[in-house]
């Protein structure tokens, strides 16, 4: 038997497209994982085992499923659309609802899966996100779509860590993700196929907006931010928090985007949100 379940998994769809995702865990309720805008670099195939360790204090209570972008993504791809895909990914599989966990992209997505597919979605923790572009947002995402078009692939790497992590943990992360993007640069990025399918999740994140509809969510919804957020910004969680009916903030000082890796009890407050 596999550590911690840990499995990976491809859902096809008709059209011969797919969505990969990664599973560990062995508990009783089901959490689906929603990553970021660093799933149109590697989607989660191959992850499963890493994840499972890095995640391994959710292990017992719950069967977690990460869920990925579909491997071929058109031009113009919307969060709504994705969330359209994670909502058929769960069908597929047989999970009927589950708990929500969106980080950043992956919350902007959650957002809309809680909006258009109620029934899938008992509990909803949105981290480091936001509902609609903003200046910190558009910063960001510009000048990783730069990047990415000129075939830099180490560039994003690294600026992703430098806003993503308080000072200190920089100093620690910052060589990793740089020694990342050399050595886990995918050998065709420079070309149009080859960082396209980062380039439709980057764009998609500056027309997100689903703002005006968030009052539809009725799920019980953890919002997580970091004051420090230099991506999303922490003004973003307060603002999802303020449209949400009955949604609870919570917000770290001295943290951003990272935060999730960088604050001990991150996991311990999604344990005890979800129940």
């Amino acid at each position: 038997m596999s550590i911690l379940g840990a499995a990976n998994g491809r859902v096809h769809f008709k059209d011969g497209n797919a969505v990969d995702y990664a599973r560990f865990g062995r508990g009783p309720r089901v959490l689906i994982m929603l990553p970021g805008v660093g799933d149109g670099l590697k989607t989660a195939e191959g992850m499963a085992l890493p994840m499972a360790v890095l995640y391994r204090e959710l292990a017992e209570d719950f069967t977690v499923y990460m869920i990925s972008r579909r491997r071929e993504l058109p031009p113009h791809f919307t969060t709504r659309q994705m969330a359209r895909d994670v909502a058929h990914v769960m069908h597929v599989l047989g999970i009927g609802s589950a708990c929500v966990l969106g980080v950043s992209q992956g919350g902007m997505i959650a957002e809309w899966l809680a909006i258009d597919y109620p029934e899938k979605v008992d509990k909803l923790i949105l981290t480091v996100t936001t509902c609609r572009q903003n200046t910190v947002l558009r910063e960001a995402i510009d000048g990783w779509m730069k990047m990415a078009e000129r075939g830099d692939y180490r560039g994003i790497m690294t600026d992703t860590a430098q806003k993503s992590y308080s000072p200190a943990r920089f100093k620690i992360m910052g060589p990793v993700y740089a020694l990342m993007g050399n050595i886990g640069r995918p050998e065709d990025f420079d070309k149009p196929e080859g960082h396209g399918r980062f380039l439709t999740q980057a764009e998609s994140c500056l027309t997100h907006d689903a703002g005006s509809e968030l009052w539809k969510i009725r799920c019980p919804v953890l919002v997580i931010g970091g004051k420090e957020d230099r991506i999303a910004s922490g003004e973003a969680s307060e603002e999802i928090h303020e449209r949400i009916p009955g949604s609870e903030l919570y917000l770290y000082d001295g943290l951003g985007h990272g935060l999730y890796e960088e604050a001990g009890d991150f996991l311990g407050r999604v344990k005890a949100f979800f129940g």
